[in-house]
């Protein structure tokens, strides 16, 4: 199963994990999207488009009108929280025009500890 982990990691974190598959030579069999802060996470993963990830997950490239169908919303509010998702790198734009999820299932990561 093909899976993307979103999860909040420092900068040299990521790229330390960057540097590490690039020695290891080995295609990682799931993907990893870093945020700066949880808050950063949440700003982008609002609930709605925790709705649209859940309904284009494993579909497959998908039109913005039939997205907007899936989840019952305005095709203008669908598209506007897409936009989002592609700017953040969690959604990829197709080809002709609508987008894909390509993943068939999502981890959220992070850790909260006392200050």
């Amino acid at each position: 199963m093909k899976t993307v982990t979103l999860e909040v990691c420092s900068p040299q974190d990521a790229m330390a994990d960057f540097v590490h598959a690039w020695k290891s030579e080995k295609a990682e069999s799931n993907a990893k999207i870093g945020f700066a802060s949880p808050e950063l996470l949440w700003k982008v993963l609002t609930a709605k488009r925790w709705e649209l990830l859940k309904a284009l997950c494993g579909v497959g490239p998908i039109s913005i009108r039939e997205a907007a169908r899936r989840v019952k919303r305005d095709v203008k509010a669908v598209h506007t929280d897409l936009t989002a998702l592609i700017a953040a790198g969690i959604i990829n734009r197709t080809e002709t025009g609508g987008v894909e999820f390509p993943f068939e299932a999502v981890k959220v990561e992070f850790l909260l500890q006392a200050a």
